[in-house]
């Protein structure tokens, strides 16, 4: 065996290297490899302005609180003396009750709509679409002065064949009620916004949901209710929470029906007797406050309701960490994978 090759097999064999007789460093033992690493010591990073900021906010409000507190313009011992008025806590309880009835009738018509623009039906499509087109292209306050002289335009309503003797005539009482003209004229408009909402959640949901609820021979009224519906309203609640609470607020332009019984034209009607209308003004922004804020805090619990199962996590909750996987032991089955019908779960 020549000199080189002698040489080679001496450094191939183990320990023969140089390295063998090296120490092993500190720390790249088992005891260092199990030992729990250092935490971090993270410094937050200072925002100096944002507390000038907050500051000069919280100066401002008190200056102007106390400023409007000592101001007789604001006429606050009249805010006391009507806030709590018979008449006023009527017009309240009118302007409740035609925000829910106009957002009943703006839903079940909304629904109707959001139907039609995904129907298969070009017809039915192209009406949905026109309605949407109109009445969200056109303010509501112009809307409700039409709807206030359609029984001008229409005094009796007639049934027969064009250029005939009509077979029926129907006298028009409906508008001359100026509470459901009002209620008719906010539900068809609210109708138009409520449509598209329904829709978006409506397609929020993955088509293959259908498709699987359809190949476990569910109806299309139970893919609704127990698939499509409870996912699609994830998305249709928080919005139409928004809806009500504008819809209360623009209650107040029903006096272009006119209709003078709901809050704001109760309390401006007040102001024109007793030229206060700035303490009228106050009592009525109170009482729409106070119903906002009720409608906000059932929004929020409903929100809280339908968003089970979403996985977000509450405030002061950490997720829980899964434990470590099962070791397989040599010479036993491993577990099946999934459920016991098959497949990955």
């Amino acid at each position: 065996m020549s000199e080189p090759e002698s040489d080679r097999m001496i450094e191939a064999e183990p320990g023969g290297n140089r390295e063998s007789g090296r120490k092993p460093r500190a720390g790249r033992g088992r005891d260092a490899d199990d030992a729990p690493p250092e935490a971090i010591v993270a410094i937050p990073l200072r925002h100096p302005w944002r507390n000038v900021v907050a500051v000069l906010l919280v100066l401002g409000l008190a200056v102007f609180v106390l400023d409007a507190a000592q101001r007789s313009d604001y006429g606050w011992s009249d805010v006391g003396k009507y806030i709590f008025d018979r008449r006023i806590s009527q017009a309240a309880w009118v302007t409740l009750w035609l925000t829910i009835y106009a957002m009943i009738g703006a839903i079940v018509i909304g629904l109707l709509l959001a139907i039609m623009r995904l129907s298969p039906n070009p017809v039915l499509k192209s009406i949905a679409w026109l309605y949407i087109w109109i009445f969200r292209g056109t303010p509501v306050y112009v809307q409700l002065v039409f709807w206030g002289i359609v029984s001008l335009i229409y005094p009796v309503f007639t049934l027969g064949i064009p250029f005939m003797e009509p077979w029926v005539t129907i006298p028009n009482e409906v508008f001359t009620n100026l509470f459901i003209t009002a209620v008719i004229g906010l539900a068809l408009n609210e109708a138009a916004y409520m449509s598209e909402i329904v829709r978006a959640g409506l397609l929020s949901v993955d088509e293959g949901q259908e498709e699987a609820s359809t190949a476990l021979a569910m109806s299309w009224g139970q893919t609704m209710r127990y698939v499509v519906v409870p996912q699609a309203m994830k998305i249709i609640i928080p919005p139409t929470g928004n809806e009500v609470i504008s819809m209360l607020k623009t209650t107040s332009l029903v006096a272009a029906i006119p209709l003078s019984i709901d809050l704001y034209g109760v309390s401006r009607g007040i102001s024109a007797v007793t030229f206060t209308p700035v303490p009228l003004l106050i009592v009525a922004s109170l009482w729409y406050l106070l119903f906002t804020s009720v409608l906000m805090v059932g929004q929020h619990f409903i929100e809280k309701r339908f968003s089970r199962g979403t996985g977000r996590l509450k405030a002061g909750k950490e997720p829980v960490t899964p434990g470590p996987a099962p070791t397989a032991v040599p010479g036993t089955p491993a577990p099946p994978l999934g459920t016991d019908f098959g497949g990955k779960g």
